[in-house]
């Protein structure tokens, strides 16, 4: 059974652990996030603390049985009731429902926890995976759009206290 924790600062290690071992398979789908990344990964880290103490953010991190983290859920742009979702599941935990369960807790603690009202998300064509995470949790295509130059959609929940 997997776990969705809130980042903090002790999780930096396995996070960064995380990163690297994916960094190819998350290449293959969303742009590189480049060497400046992992050199400065310490003070980055730092930083979305900082953004999420002053609730511009939530940042989670996905833990399996072990607690080894893999993956990541996070809520950016918190602002007026919303806030951007995104999500990277590593490689090895692929296929087996962990998206959909971590997004699933992340929209019920967005409008219980953190007092949200709407979600968006933005999945490129290319990626049916990630479509089928957003339309098993709710989410309703709003709008063509583009990420990294390809052809999207951007996605869009409406929250209620506790979902």
């Amino acid at each position: 059974m997997t776990r969705l924790e809130l980042l903090r600062a002790d999780h930096a290690p396995a996070l960064l652990d995380f990163e690297r071992e994916n960094r190819e398979y998350f290449a293959r789908s969303v742009s590189d996030r480049g060497d400046a990344y992992f050199a400065e990964f310490a003070s980055r880290h730092r930083a979305l603390l900082a953004e999420q103490e002053a609730c511009l953010c939530h940042f989670h991190v996905v833990l399996d049985d072990s607690g080894a983290v893999i993956g990541r859920v996070n809520l950016v742009d918190v602002l007026a009731g919303g806030a951007e979702l995104g999500y990277r599941i590593g490689e090895r935990a692929t296929g087996r429902g962990v998206a959909t369960a971590a997004v699933r807790e992340v929209c019920r603690r967005a409008g219980a926890d953190y007092g949200l009202l709407e979600l968006t998300a933005v999945v490129a064509l290319d990626n049916p995976a990630s479509k089928a995470v957003l339309l098993h949790n709710e989410f309703t295509a709003v709008s063509d759009t583009r990420v990294q130059g390809r052809p999207a959609v951007r996605y869009r929940r409406r929250l209620t206290a506790g979902h």
